[in-house]
């Protein structure tokens, strides 16, 4: 079954332990991208504010390592930017590389710096990961629950979405997000959050946030870390049912989509790599899932969304 997965951090993995794309150390690299039928895979560039006072000139560091990595296996992967690319790419029996932003303080504030790194091909954008920045604050352990985007946040939104760029809620506090329902135009993300009704973490999004996505006509990629899902040592296909299946009877089958965390998450899960997605195909089909349902999950809410808001 093809597939389209929302995050990884193997761009940011492959730079700090000095990897390449082909590396088998790695839960994504490209041999295991084919032979798990992947469509499309998006990779992010998870930027630590812990590591680095100048975030864009780090950004620019991961960037330009992972776009030598393509360059030399160009003939099985490339990067796109929108549907179109991305089936021209599958049909020229390659992967399709979608570039995201982990961490919103890499455009500083900056509108300039936003515009460029539209014009390097990010096409997704983290608000925020752990750390509170000029865009808004995040979620970590509830400390700014209630605190919403900040006003150039709101400010820098608008030009978000006019150059086609998609917002991502993932790592976002309650307060980030409600203002992403309230202030966004087109369909929004969390790349890699699950149902906090099934697993109380703050990460994970309540049965109102759930709808209110949905409603939007957003996706959430269900993230295989073990805290998210049940915190149990190893990750289970069935706690990623479980998750599933609450989210498809809160928000509908619609809202459903893939984002692994592979090659950011510690703890090792029962789907080994992106090679074994199959594994999840099987489970669903047992489970009474759809071919109709599970293609949904799989791609094409992800394919849709993709198409609503990337130009």
């Amino acid at each position: 079954m093809n597939f389209i997965d929302l995050h990884c951090d193997t761009a940011s993995k492959i730079y700090y332990d000095k990897l390449r794309l082909k590396n088998n150390v790695c839960k994504v690299n490209i041999d295991k991208l084919k032979k798990g039928e992947a469509l499309g895979q998006v990779f992010a560039f998870f930027i630590d504010q812990d590591i680095t006072k100048t975030p864009f000139e780090e950004f620019l560091k991961l960037y330009n390592n992972f776009k030598k990595e393509l360059y030399n296996n160009l003939s099985e992967i490339e990067i796109v930017t929108n549907i179109k690319q991305l089936e021209v790419c599958n049909k020229n029996n390659k992967i399709g590389a979608f570039l995201s932003i982990e961490e919103g303080e890499v455009i500083e504030g900056s509108i300039e710096k936003l515009r460029e790194v539209y014009k390097l091909e990010i096409r997704i954008i983290t608000l925020t990961w752990n750390y509170e920045n000029k865009l808004g604050f995040p979620n970590a352990n509830y400390i700014f629950k209630e605190n919403g985007l900040t006003t150039l946040g709101k400010e820098l939104l608008g030009e978000i979405e006019n150059l086609g760029i998609i917002p991502d809620a993932s790592h976002l506090s309650d307060g980030g997000f409600y203002d992403l329902v309230k202030l966004c135009k087109k369909p929004f993300i969390a790349s890699h959050s699950n149902a906090r009704q099934v697993t109380n973490h703050p990460r994970n999004l309540t049965d109102e946030m759930i709808k209110l996505l949905s409603d939007k006509g957003g996706v959430m990629g269900i993230n295989f870390c073990s805290s998210f899902l049940g915190n149990k040592e190893i990750s289970c296909i069935d706690d990623i049912l479980a998750h599933i299946k609450h989210i498809r009877n809160v928000g509908g089958i619609d809202v459903i989509a893939f984002g692994s965390d592979f090659d950011g998450i510690d703890n090792e899960v029962e789907i080994e790599n992106c090679s074994e997605f199959y594994k999840l195909y099987d489970a669903l089909k047992k489970n009474g899932f759809t071919e109709y349902e599970i293609e949904k999950i799989f791609y094409k809410n992800v394919k849709r969304v993709f198409s609503d808001v990337l130009k």
